[in-house]
Protein backbone atom coordinates (compact mmCIF):
# COMPACT_ATOMS: atom_id res chain seq x y z
CA UNK A 1 0.00 0.00 0.00
CA UNK A 2 1.19 3.59 -0.73
CA UNK A 3 -0.30 5.84 1.64
CA UNK A 4 0.99 9.26 0.06
CA UNK A 5 -1.11 7.84 -3.20
CA UNK A 6 -4.08 7.45 -1.40
CA UNK A 7 -3.63 10.56 0.30
CA UNK A 8 -2.84 12.73 -2.74
CA UNK A 9 -6.30 11.01 -4.44
CA UNK A 10 -8.56 12.17 -0.84
CA UNK A 11 -7.26 15.74 -1.58
CA UNK A 12 -8.15 15.87 -5.46
CA UNK A 13 -10.95 14.36 -5.17
CA UNK A 14 -11.97 16.48 -2.06
CA UNK A 15 -10.77 19.66 -4.13
CA UNK A 16 -12.73 18.37 -7.19
CA UNK A 17 -16.21 17.91 -5.23
CA UNK A 18 -16.05 20.67 -3.00
CA UNK A 19 -14.95 23.93 -5.28
CA UNK A 20 -17.78 25.25 -7.51
CA UNK A 21 -17.01 25.58 -11.13
CA UNK A 22 -16.79 29.31 -11.27
CA UNK A 23 -14.29 29.65 -8.80
CA UNK A 24 -11.77 26.88 -10.32
CA UNK A 25 -12.03 28.73 -13.64
CA UNK A 26 -11.49 32.22 -11.72
CA UNK A 27 -8.56 30.75 -9.80
CA UNK A 28 -6.03 32.21 -12.10
CA UNK A 29 -6.58 35.75 -11.23
CA UNK A 30 -5.04 35.05 -7.85
CA UNK A 31 -2.61 33.07 -8.92
CA UNK A 32 0.25 33.66 -11.08
CA UNK A 33 0.08 31.27 -14.08
CA UNK A 34 3.92 32.03 -14.95
CA UNK A 35 4.74 30.94 -11.06
CA UNK A 36 2.49 27.93 -11.45
CA UNK A 37 4.53 27.01 -14.86
CA UNK A 38 7.95 27.41 -12.73
CA UNK A 39 7.04 25.34 -9.44
CA UNK A 40 6.07 22.47 -11.97
CA UNK A 41 10.09 23.04 -13.42
CA UNK A 42 11.35 22.48 -9.95
CA UNK A 43 9.09 20.00 -9.10
CA UNK A 44 10.20 17.93 -12.47
CA UNK A 45 13.72 18.60 -12.51
CA UNK A 46 13.96 17.43 -8.67
CA UNK A 47 11.57 13.95 -9.00
CA UNK A 48 11.65 13.11 -12.54
CA UNK A 49 14.75 10.89 -14.18
CA UNK A 50 14.02 11.43 -17.36
CA UNK A 51 13.84 15.06 -17.05
CA UNK A 52 16.83 15.21 -14.87
CA UNK A 53 18.93 13.60 -17.03
CA UNK A 54 17.52 15.86 -20.02
CA UNK A 55 18.93 18.98 -18.22
CA UNK A 56 22.33 17.93 -16.91
CA UNK A 57 22.98 16.38 -20.64
CA UNK A 58 22.11 20.11 -21.33
CA UNK A 59 24.59 21.91 -18.90
CA UNK A 60 21.27 23.53 -17.01
CA UNK A 61 21.49 23.50 -13.31
CA UNK A 62 17.76 23.54 -12.01
CA UNK A 63 18.51 25.80 -8.91
CA UNK A 64 19.31 28.82 -11.78
CA UNK A 65 15.99 28.70 -13.15
CA UNK A 66 14.76 31.95 -11.17
CA UNK A 67 12.42 33.79 -13.21
CA UNK A 68 10.02 33.67 -15.81
CA UNK A 69 12.66 35.06 -18.31
CA UNK A 70 14.63 31.66 -17.72
CA UNK A 71 11.64 29.58 -17.84
CA UNK A 72 11.68 30.67 -21.30
CA UNK A 73 15.27 29.78 -22.40
CA UNK A 74 14.95 26.19 -21.26
CA UNK A 75 15.55 23.78 -24.38
CA UNK A 76 11.83 22.32 -25.73
CA UNK A 77 10.90 18.90 -25.17
CA UNK A 78 9.74 16.71 -28.06
CA UNK A 79 8.83 12.99 -28.53
CA UNK A 80 12.47 12.88 -30.58
CA UNK A 81 14.76 14.25 -27.92
CA UNK A 82 12.89 13.12 -24.69
CA UNK A 83 9.84 10.72 -25.28
CA UNK A 84 11.45 8.33 -27.10
CA UNK A 85 15.24 8.36 -25.49
CA UNK A 86 14.02 7.00 -21.77
CA UNK A 87 12.04 4.10 -20.87
CA UNK A 88 8.95 4.50 -19.64
CA UNK A 89 9.44 4.33 -15.92
CA UNK A 90 12.07 7.13 -16.23
CA UNK A 91 9.46 9.48 -17.60
CA UNK A 92 7.23 9.23 -13.66
CA UNK A 93 8.06 10.79 -10.42
CA UNK A 94 11.01 9.26 -8.74
CA UNK A 95 11.11 6.45 -11.82
CA UNK A 96 7.69 4.58 -10.13
CA UNK A 97 5.44 3.02 -12.83
CA UNK A 98 3.23 2.18 -9.91
CA UNK A 99 2.78 5.89 -8.86
CA UNK A 100 0.19 5.86 -12.69
CA UNK A 101 -2.73 3.80 -12.94
CA UNK A 102 -3.11 3.52 -16.77
CA UNK A 103 -1.91 3.55 -19.90
CA UNK A 104 -3.52 4.87 -22.90
CA UNK A 105 -2.11 4.24 -26.72
CA UNK A 106 -1.52 6.79 -29.61
CA UNK A 107 0.13 5.88 -32.92
CA UNK A 108 3.41 7.63 -33.92
CA UNK A 109 4.00 7.80 -37.91
CA UNK A 110 5.47 4.53 -37.91
CA UNK A 111 1.97 2.94 -36.45
CA UNK A 112 4.22 2.04 -33.58
CA UNK A 113 2.35 2.72 -30.36
CA UNK A 114 3.33 5.73 -28.04
CA UNK A 115 2.16 4.57 -24.42
CA UNK A 116 0.81 7.74 -21.80
CA UNK A 117 0.63 7.20 -18.12
CA UNK A 118 -2.00 8.73 -16.17
CA UNK A 119 -3.50 8.39 -12.70
CA UNK A 120 -6.57 9.33 -10.97
CA UNK A 121 -5.72 13.07 -10.29
CA UNK A 122 -5.11 13.92 -13.95
CA UNK A 123 -8.12 12.98 -14.92
CA UNK A 124 -10.09 15.23 -12.28
CA UNK A 125 -8.36 18.29 -13.58
CA UNK A 126 -8.93 17.06 -16.89
CA UNK A 127 -13.10 16.58 -15.95
CA UNK A 128 -12.88 20.13 -14.88
CA UNK A 129 -12.99 20.77 -19.13
CA UNK A 130 -16.10 18.29 -19.42
CA UNK A 131 -17.60 19.86 -16.20
CA UNK A 132 -16.99 23.29 -18.06
CA UNK A 133 -19.02 22.01 -21.16
CA UNK A 134 -21.74 19.99 -19.38
CA UNK A 135 -22.47 22.85 -16.89
CA UNK A 136 -22.04 26.21 -19.06
CA UNK A 137 -23.22 24.32 -22.48
CA UNK A 138 -25.65 21.69 -21.81
CA UNK A 139 -27.17 22.84 -18.39
CA UNK A 140 -26.73 19.22 -17.21
CA UNK A 141 -26.25 20.21 -13.56
CA UNK A 142 -29.98 20.24 -13.83
CA UNK A 143 -30.71 18.06 -16.64
CA UNK A 144 -31.40 14.45 -16.52
CA UNK A 145 -28.26 12.99 -19.19
CA UNK A 146 -27.49 10.68 -20.83
CA UNK A 147 -23.90 10.35 -22.00
CA UNK A 148 -22.98 8.33 -25.40
CA UNK A 149 -19.81 7.85 -25.59
CA UNK A 150 -18.36 7.41 -29.34
CA UNK A 151 -14.68 7.34 -29.25
CA UNK A 152 -12.93 4.01 -29.92
CA UNK A 153 -12.62 2.09 -26.88
CA UNK A 154 -9.90 0.11 -25.43
CA UNK A 155 -6.00 1.39 -25.03
CA UNK A 156 -6.65 4.38 -27.25
CA UNK A 157 -6.53 7.90 -25.18
CA UNK A 158 -10.12 8.95 -26.48
CA UNK A 159 -12.83 6.53 -25.19
CA UNK A 160 -11.73 5.56 -21.47
CA UNK A 161 -10.58 8.84 -20.73
CA UNK A 162 -13.76 10.61 -21.81
CA UNK A 163 -15.84 7.76 -19.56
CA UNK A 164 -13.87 8.47 -16.75
CA UNK A 165 -14.39 12.51 -17.00
CA UNK A 166 -17.91 11.92 -17.10
CA UNK A 167 -18.23 9.21 -14.44
CA UNK A 168 -16.54 12.07 -12.02
CA UNK A 169 -19.05 14.10 -12.97
CA UNK A 170 -21.76 11.52 -12.01
CA UNK A 171 -19.90 11.37 -9.04
CA UNK A 172 -19.47 15.04 -8.08
CA UNK A 173 -23.60 14.84 -7.91
CA UNK A 174 -24.49 15.60 -11.82
CA UNK A 175 -27.46 13.43 -13.07
CA UNK A 176 -25.20 12.67 -15.70
CA UNK A 177 -25.56 8.67 -17.13
CA UNK A 178 -22.80 7.51 -19.02
CA UNK A 179 -22.76 4.46 -22.03
CA UNK A 180 -20.21 3.04 -23.98
CA UNK A 181 -21.11 1.92 -27.50
CA UNK A 182 -17.55 2.97 -28.85
CA UNK A 183 -17.26 3.46 -32.74
CA UNK A 184 -19.84 1.32 -33.68
CA UNK A 185 -22.81 2.87 -35.21
CA UNK A 186 -25.31 0.06 -34.76
CA UNK A 187 -25.03 0.33 -31.23
CA UNK A 188 -24.66 3.48 -31.17
CA UNK A 189 -27.93 4.03 -32.64
CA UNK A 190 -29.67 1.12 -30.73
CA UNK A 191 -28.77 2.87 -27.12
CA UNK A 192 -30.19 6.42 -28.02
CA UNK A 193 -33.01 4.84 -29.39
CA UNK A 194 -33.85 2.81 -25.98
CA UNK A 195 -32.65 4.51 -23.35
CA UNK A 196 -32.86 8.46 -25.21
CA UNK A 197 -36.63 8.70 -24.13
CA UNK A 198 -35.55 8.52 -20.83
CA UNK A 199 -33.43 11.32 -20.32
CA UNK A 200 -33.68 15.22 -20.63
CA UNK A 201 -31.44 15.30 -23.27
CA UNK A 202 -28.51 12.70 -25.17
CA UNK A 203 -24.96 13.75 -25.60
CA UNK A 204 -23.22 12.36 -28.07
CA UNK A 205 -19.07 12.48 -27.68
CA UNK A 206 -16.89 12.00 -30.83
CA UNK A 207 -14.84 12.86 -33.95
CA UNK A 208 -16.63 15.21 -35.57
CA UNK A 209 -17.13 12.82 -39.14
CA UNK A 210 -17.80 10.02 -37.31
CA UNK A 211 -20.82 11.38 -35.14
CA UNK A 212 -22.52 13.19 -38.91
CA UNK A 213 -22.00 10.04 -40.31
CA UNK A 214 -23.99 8.25 -36.96
CA UNK A 215 -26.85 10.98 -37.28
CA UNK A 216 -26.97 10.35 -41.16
CA UNK A 217 -27.18 6.77 -40.80
CA UNK A 218 -30.00 7.04 -37.93
CA UNK A 219 -32.03 9.37 -40.62
CA UNK A 220 -31.81 7.13 -43.44
CA UNK A 221 -32.90 4.84 -41.29
CA UNK A 222 -36.05 6.41 -39.43
CA UNK A 223 -34.25 7.74 -36.20
CA UNK A 224 -36.08 11.21 -35.31
CA UNK A 225 -32.79 12.72 -33.69
CA UNK A 226 -34.64 16.02 -32.23
CA UNK A 227 -36.51 13.58 -30.08
CA UNK A 228 -33.75 13.18 -28.03
CA UNK A 229 -32.40 16.76 -27.54
CA UNK A 230 -29.08 15.79 -29.02
CA UNK A 231 -25.63 17.45 -27.49
CA UNK A 232 -22.36 16.86 -29.13
CA UNK A 233 -18.77 16.86 -27.71
CA UNK A 234 -16.42 16.84 -30.42
CA UNK A 235 -12.91 16.08 -30.34
CA UNK A 236 -9.77 15.96 -32.62
CA UNK A 237 -10.17 17.94 -36.20
CA UNK A 238 -11.28 21.33 -37.30
CA UNK A 239 -14.57 21.88 -38.61
CA UNK A 240 -16.35 24.57 -40.02
CA UNK A 241 -19.45 26.80 -38.73
CA UNK A 242 -21.32 25.69 -41.95
CA UNK A 243 -20.66 21.95 -40.89
CA UNK A 244 -21.60 23.16 -36.89
CA UNK A 245 -25.12 24.65 -38.51
CA UNK A 246 -25.50 21.42 -40.87
CA UNK A 247 -25.54 19.14 -38.25
CA UNK A 248 -27.73 21.08 -35.58
CA UNK A 249 -30.36 21.43 -37.93
CA UNK A 250 -29.75 17.71 -38.61
CA UNK A 251 -30.78 16.72 -34.83
CA UNK A 252 -32.82 19.74 -34.15
CA UNK A 253 -30.60 21.49 -32.48
CA UNK A 254 -31.35 25.09 -32.93
CA UNK A 255 -28.85 26.99 -30.69
CA UNK A 256 -25.36 26.59 -31.66
CA UNK A 257 -23.90 28.54 -29.30
CA UNK A 258 -24.64 26.03 -26.50
CA UNK A 259 -26.10 22.71 -28.42
CA UNK A 260 -22.13 21.83 -29.07
CA UNK A 261 -18.11 22.14 -27.73
CA UNK A 262 -14.98 20.74 -29.20
CA UNK A 263 -12.52 19.65 -27.18
CA UNK A 264 -8.76 20.71 -27.54
CA UNK A 265 -6.88 17.44 -26.48
CA UNK A 266 -3.97 15.44 -27.12
CA UNK A 267 -2.73 12.06 -26.12
CA UNK A 268 0.15 13.56 -24.82
CA UNK A 269 -1.57 15.64 -22.09
CA UNK A 270 -5.04 15.22 -22.41
CA UNK A 271 -7.44 17.81 -22.74
CA UNK A 272 -5.32 21.17 -23.41
CA UNK A 273 -8.64 23.65 -23.83
CA UNK A 274 -12.77 23.40 -24.82
CA UNK A 275 -14.91 25.28 -26.84
CA UNK A 276 -17.59 27.46 -24.39
CA UNK A 277 -20.44 28.94 -25.43
CA UNK A 278 -18.50 32.46 -25.89
CA UNK A 279 -15.71 31.04 -28.21
CA UNK A 280 -18.12 29.37 -30.50
CA UNK A 281 -20.13 33.19 -30.80
CA UNK A 282 -16.98 34.43 -31.55
CA UNK A 283 -15.96 31.91 -33.82
CA UNK A 284 -19.44 32.01 -35.87
CA UNK A 285 -19.12 36.15 -35.91
CA UNK A 286 -15.18 35.46 -37.55
CA UNK A 287 -16.76 32.89 -40.12
CA UNK A 288 -18.78 35.67 -41.00
CA UNK A 289 -16.34 38.56 -41.11
CA UNK A 290 -13.02 36.89 -42.30
CA UNK A 291 -10.94 40.36 -42.42
CA UNK A 292 -11.76 40.65 -38.62
CA UNK A 293 -9.99 36.51 -38.54
CA UNK A 294 -7.04 37.87 -40.51
CA UNK A 295 -6.50 40.21 -38.51
CA UNK A 296 -6.56 37.88 -35.15
CA UNK A 297 -5.07 34.99 -36.90
CA UNK A 298 -2.99 36.17 -39.52
CA UNK A 299 -5.02 34.56 -42.04
CA UNK A 300 -9.20 34.41 -42.90
CA UNK A 301 -9.17 30.69 -42.55
CA UNK A 302 -11.04 29.76 -39.36
CA UNK A 303 -8.59 27.75 -36.69
CA UNK A 304 -10.62 25.83 -33.32
CA UNK A 305 -10.67 28.60 -31.16
CA UNK A 306 -11.11 27.09 -27.30
CA UNK A 307 -10.31 28.83 -23.88
CA UNK A 308 -7.93 27.34 -21.44
CA UNK A 309 -7.24 27.70 -17.65
CA UNK A 310 -3.35 28.69 -17.59
CA UNK A 311 -2.92 27.05 -14.23
CA UNK A 312 -3.79 23.63 -15.51
CA UNK A 313 -2.43 24.24 -18.90
CA UNK A 314 0.31 26.78 -19.46
CA UNK A 315 0.90 27.81 -22.95
CA UNK A 316 3.52 29.82 -24.98
CA UNK A 317 4.29 30.18 -28.72
CA UNK A 318 7.29 30.02 -30.18
CA UNK A 319 7.87 30.63 -34.54
CA UNK A 320 4.28 30.38 -34.69
CA UNK A 321 4.01 26.82 -32.80
CA UNK A 322 2.41 26.07 -29.86
CA UNK A 323 4.27 24.83 -26.22
CA UNK A 324 2.53 23.61 -23.24
CA UNK A 325 3.42 22.69 -20.10
CA UNK A 326 1.49 20.50 -17.72
CA UNK A 327 1.20 18.22 -15.07
CA UNK A 328 -0.07 14.59 -15.50
CA UNK A 329 1.25 11.02 -15.24
CA UNK A 330 4.41 12.30 -17.52
CA UNK A 331 4.26 15.88 -16.38
CA UNK A 332 5.77 18.08 -19.67
CA UNK A 333 7.96 21.13 -19.23
CA UNK A 334 7.84 23.28 -22.51
CA UNK A 335 6.67 20.81 -24.71
CA UNK A 336 6.75 21.37 -28.25
CA UNK A 337 3.42 19.73 -29.74
CA UNK A 338 3.85 20.93 -33.26
CA UNK A 339 0.50 22.70 -33.90
CA UNK A 340 0.21 25.45 -35.26
CA UNK A 341 -1.35 28.58 -33.71
CA UNK A 342 -1.12 30.82 -31.34
CA UNK A 343 -2.40 32.52 -27.67
CA UNK A 344 -4.90 35.81 -27.19
CA UNK A 345 -5.41 37.37 -23.72
CA UNK A 346 -9.04 37.50 -22.55
CA UNK A 347 -9.08 41.12 -22.71
CA UNK A 348 -7.28 41.43 -26.11
CA UNK A 349 -9.50 39.34 -27.50
CA UNK A 350 -12.57 41.46 -26.67
CA UNK A 351 -10.94 44.68 -27.81
CA UNK A 352 -10.20 43.58 -31.06
CA UNK A 353 -13.71 42.29 -31.79
CA UNK A 354 -15.43 45.58 -30.43
CA UNK A 355 -13.27 47.45 -32.31
CA UNK A 356 -15.26 45.83 -35.20
CA UNK A 357 -18.44 46.75 -33.28
CA UNK A 358 -18.97 43.29 -32.37
CA UNK A 359 -19.45 42.89 -27.91
CA UNK A 360 -19.88 38.90 -28.35
CA UNK A 361 -20.55 39.63 -24.13
CA UNK A 362 -23.83 41.25 -24.73
CA UNK A 363 -24.45 38.76 -27.40
CA UNK A 364 -24.29 35.95 -25.42
CA UNK A 365 -26.18 37.51 -21.95
CA UNK A 366 -29.02 37.63 -24.71
CA UNK A 367 -29.64 34.06 -23.86
CA UNK A 368 -28.49 33.80 -20.23
CA UNK A 369 -25.37 34.22 -18.31
CA UNK A 370 -23.37 30.72 -18.49
CA UNK A 371 -20.20 30.31 -20.40
CA UNK A 372 -18.50 33.63 -19.68
CA UNK A 373 -15.32 33.49 -17.95
CA UNK A 374 -12.19 35.61 -18.32
CA UNK A 375 -9.79 32.92 -19.38
CA UNK A 376 -7.40 33.20 -22.14
CA UNK A 377 -7.89 31.83 -26.13
CA UNK A 378 -5.64 29.48 -27.90
CA UNK A 379 -6.14 28.88 -31.67
CA UNK A 380 -5.09 26.13 -33.82
CA UNK A 381 -4.49 24.91 -36.61
CA UNK A 382 -3.59 22.07 -36.78
CA UNK A 383 -0.23 19.84 -36.85
CA UNK A 384 2.79 21.96 -37.94
CA UNK A 385 4.73 18.67 -39.16
CA UNK A 386 2.49 17.77 -42.58
CA UNK A 387 0.27 15.57 -40.30
CA UNK A 388 -3.57 15.47 -41.32
CA UNK A 389 -6.62 14.42 -38.54
CA UNK A 390 -9.09 12.49 -40.12
CA UNK A 391 -11.73 10.98 -37.60
CA UNK A 392 -9.63 11.34 -35.15
CA UNK A 393 -6.75 9.35 -36.42
CA UNK A 394 -3.41 11.19 -37.25
CA UNK A 395 -2.63 10.49 -40.81
CA UNK A 396 1.57 10.73 -41.57
CA UNK A 397 3.25 11.29 -44.88
CA UNK A 398 5.29 8.39 -44.49
CA UNK A 399 1.96 6.00 -44.11
CA UNK A 400 1.25 7.44 -47.51
CA UNK A 401 4.85 7.22 -49.25
CA UNK A 402 5.06 3.23 -48.17
CA UNK A 403 2.20 2.49 -50.17
CA UNK A 404 3.55 4.48 -53.63
CA UNK A 405 7.35 2.83 -52.93
CA UNK A 406 5.45 -1.17 -53.39
CA UNK A 407 6.35 -2.78 -56.74
CA UNK A 408 4.84 -1.49 -59.99
CA UNK A 409 3.46 1.11 -58.44
CA UNK A 410 6.49 3.26 -57.89
CA UNK A 411 7.88 2.82 -61.67
CA UNK A 412 4.29 5.28 -62.55
CA UNK A 413 4.71 8.09 -59.75
CA UNK A 414 7.29 10.77 -58.90
CA UNK A 415 6.87 9.90 -54.97
CA UNK A 416 5.25 13.09 -54.80
CA UNK A 417 1.60 13.82 -53.48
CA UNK A 418 -0.78 15.92 -51.58
CA UNK A 419 -3.68 15.38 -49.03
CA UNK A 420 -6.10 16.72 -47.36
CA UNK A 421 -9.33 15.86 -45.83
CA UNK A 422 -12.41 17.72 -47.70
CA UNK A 423 -15.76 17.59 -47.82
CA UNK A 424 -18.59 16.73 -50.35
CA UNK A 425 -21.84 18.51 -50.99
CA UNK A 426 -23.50 17.15 -48.00
CA UNK A 427 -20.48 18.25 -45.98
CA UNK A 428 -19.32 14.28 -45.31
CA UNK A 429 -15.37 14.01 -44.94
CA UNK A 430 -13.27 12.27 -47.28
CA UNK A 431 -9.38 11.46 -47.81
CA UNK A 432 -8.34 13.00 -51.04
CA UNK A 433 -5.04 11.77 -52.49
CA UNK A 434 -3.62 13.88 -55.21
CA UNK A 435 -0.49 11.67 -56.96
CA UNK A 436 1.91 12.84 -59.57
CA UNK A 437 2.56 11.20 -62.01
CA UNK A 438 6.14 9.84 -63.50
CA UNK A 439 7.29 11.52 -66.68
CA UNK A 440 5.56 10.14 -69.64
CA UNK A 441 3.22 8.12 -67.48
CA UNK A 442 -0.43 8.47 -68.35
CA UNK A 443 -3.23 8.15 -65.77
CA UNK A 444 -5.83 5.83 -66.43
CA UNK A 445 -8.91 4.37 -63.65
CA UNK A 446 -6.98 1.02 -62.99
CA UNK A 447 -3.56 2.82 -61.93
CA UNK A 448 -5.71 5.29 -59.58
CA UNK A 449 -7.45 2.13 -58.31
CA UNK A 450 -4.41 0.08 -57.61
CA UNK A 451 -3.03 3.28 -56.04
CA UNK A 452 -5.24 3.91 -53.77
CA UNK A 453 -5.81 0.25 -52.77
CA UNK A 454 -1.78 0.14 -52.11
CA UNK A 455 -2.04 3.19 -50.10
CA UNK A 456 -5.07 2.07 -48.08
CA UNK A 457 -3.30 -1.30 -47.13
CA UNK A 458 -0.19 0.27 -46.22
CA UNK A 459 -1.98 2.66 -43.60
CA UNK A 460 -4.15 -0.40 -42.42
CA UNK A 461 -0.45 -1.92 -41.48
CA UNK A 462 1.46 1.29 -40.12
CA UNK A 463 -1.55 3.47 -38.69
CA UNK A 464 -3.24 1.89 -35.88
CA UNK A 465 -5.05 4.78 -34.97
CA UNK A 466 -6.41 5.14 -39.14
CA UNK A 467 -7.45 1.49 -38.44
CA UNK A 468 -9.17 1.80 -35.53
CA UNK A 469 -10.77 4.66 -35.80
CA UNK A 470 -11.96 5.25 -39.44
CA UNK A 471 -15.03 3.49 -40.71
CA UNK A 472 -13.63 1.23 -42.91
CA UNK A 473 -16.30 2.82 -45.60
CA UNK A 474 -14.45 5.87 -45.07
CA UNK A 475 -10.94 4.47 -45.27
CA UNK A 476 -10.09 3.91 -48.69
CA UNK A 477 -8.78 7.52 -50.30
CA UNK A 478 -10.24 9.50 -52.89
CA UNK A 479 -7.17 8.88 -55.54
CA UNK A 480 -6.38 11.76 -58.28
CA UNK A 481 -4.03 11.73 -60.75
CA UNK A 482 -2.05 14.73 -61.67
CA UNK A 483 0.96 15.09 -64.40
CA UNK A 484 4.69 16.18 -63.39
CA UNK A 485 4.95 19.46 -62.38
CA UNK A 486 1.41 20.10 -62.24
CA UNK A 487 0.84 23.62 -61.64
CA UNK A 488 -1.75 23.57 -58.71
CA UNK A 489 -0.04 20.74 -56.43
CA UNK A 490 3.57 20.18 -57.68
CA UNK A 491 4.76 23.40 -59.77
CA UNK A 492 8.73 23.01 -60.17
CA UNK A 493 10.78 25.06 -58.18
CA UNK A 494 9.27 25.70 -55.39
CA UNK A 495 9.07 23.38 -51.74
CA UNK A 496 6.64 20.65 -51.84
CA UNK A 497 4.52 19.90 -49.23
CA UNK A 498 2.35 16.81 -48.55
CA UNK A 499 -0.72 18.66 -46.67
CA UNK A 500 -3.16 20.99 -47.60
Amino acid sequence: MQQEQSDRVLTALQEFFTTPLATKLSKHQQVSPQAAALELFRDVAATVPAYKTFLTARGIEPTAIQTVADFQQLPLLTKDNYLRCHSLPNFCRHGQLERCDMVAASSGSTGKPTYWLRYLTDELQIATRFEQIFHDSFSADTRPTLAVVCFTLGTWVGGMFTTDCCRHLASKGYPITVVTPGNNKTEICRVVQELGSLFEQVVLLGYPPFLKDVIDTGRANGIEWQRYQIKLVLAGEVFSEEWRSLVGERVGANNPYYDSASLYGTADAGVLGNETPLSICIRRFLAENPEVARSLFGESRLPTLVQYDPLSRFFEVQDGTLLFSGDNGIPLVRYHIADTGGIIAYDAMLEVLRSHGFDPIATLQQQGTRGIHALPFVYVFGRANFILSYFGANIYPENVIVGLEQPQIREWVTGKFVMEVKEDADRNRFFSIVVELAPGVEGNEAKRNAIATSIHAQLLRLNSEFANYVPPEYQIPHVSLAPTGDPEYFPVGVKHRYTR
